[in-house]
């Protein structure tokens, strides 16, 4: 019984030191989905006046550029996939990974060679385990994302997008992220990033309204030149947000189940604690009487 209890013990003090280690981690989750919240929101309107100046030059110009063209035949596709760099954050890696793996059958279904870039430790190791091939891994910087690195994504991106297929281009771009939707919500989501589908496009106009007249300069084309870049590197940015923002949010839920979880064992261990030490002490007692019948006895 002795032995028991000691146990009981041990196991009651292993989970009130995890408790305390999955309650501060829960703690400095939800400090941080705050700011990254407002790193979204900050995030939204360089992003919506990016996406206007786009929609109005492909939409308002008949010139064909080569990020806003369809190509004849799709030979070779990218999946661009965001997960997280630690662990401890539930299945905010595991569904976005099973998106994109999803997303992958559907486009060699359709006949289409599929290449990956990755961000993120946990897609790297991912990857890594199942000896799956990737062109580029970024990794680091998850939890609090820096445009610099969208930059590279995008610069990477747009270089192979520009490149033939035959070359070791690509000919379409698919972007596999986590969407914030609130600290209960993330969804995993797919969005194809290149050729360029604009997002916002314009409403058709009312009988007494006049369409604006947009002049460019130079030329369309130097103007596009100059925005799809830029817009290219704002929704890959805009990504990388809302992957830590969920990503935070997704850590916080995992965290509070653990602490629950530890509360439970606690309860559940300290019951069966207080049952062996009953029954150690019943052991005792019924020894000491039974010791006791027998001096009577004997003497």
């Amino acid at each position: 019984m002795g032995a028991q209890l000691r146990v009981y013990r041990q196991k009651i003090k292993a989970a009130q030191t995890t408790k305390k280690i999955t309650r501060a981690m829960e703690l400095i989750s939800a400090s941080r989905i705050q700011k990254a919240q407002a790193r979204v929101a900050a995030s939204g309107p360089y992003s919506r006046a990016v996406t206007r100046a786009v929609s109005a030059v492909a939409t308002f110009s008949n010139v064909d550029h080569i990020l806003t063209t369809e190509p004849p035949k799709i030979e070779r596709a990218a999946v661009l996939l965001f997960t997280s760099d630690r662990g401890l954050a539930g299945a905010f890696s595991t569904n976005v990974v099973r998106e994109a793996n999803e997303l992958t059958t559907l486009l060699r279904s359709q006949g289409k060679e599929v290449v990956y870039y990755l961000v993120g430790r946990k897609a790297a190791a991912y990857f890594a385990f199942r000896k799956r091939a990737a062109e580029e891994i970024w990794t680091g910087g998850t939890e609090k994302p820096e445009f610099e690195t969208a930059q590279k994504i995008g610069q990477t991106i747009v270089a192979k997008f520009i490149q033939p297929a035959s070359e070791g281009g690509v000919d379409e771009i698919h972007v596999v992220y986590n969407r914030f939707v609130s600290v209960v919500t993330q969804v995993p989501e797919v969005v194809r990033l290149l050729p360029l589908e604009v997002v916002e496009g314009v409403e058709t106009p009312g009988e007494n309204e006049i369409l604006p007249l947009y002049e460019f300069e130079p030329e369309v084309g130097d103007v596009l030149d100059a925005l799809l870049p830029v817009y290219i590197e704002s929704r890959i940015f805009n990504a990388m947000l809302q992957s830590a923002a969920s990503e935070h949010a997704a850590r916080q839920k995992a965290m509070k189940s653990a602490s629950d979880n530890a509360d439970k064992l606690i309860t559940n261990y300290t019951r069966l604690a207080n049952n062996a030490r009953q029954a150690e002490i019943t052991q005792q007692i019924s020894e000491i009487v039974g010791g006791a019948d027998a001096l009577s006895v004997k003497n």
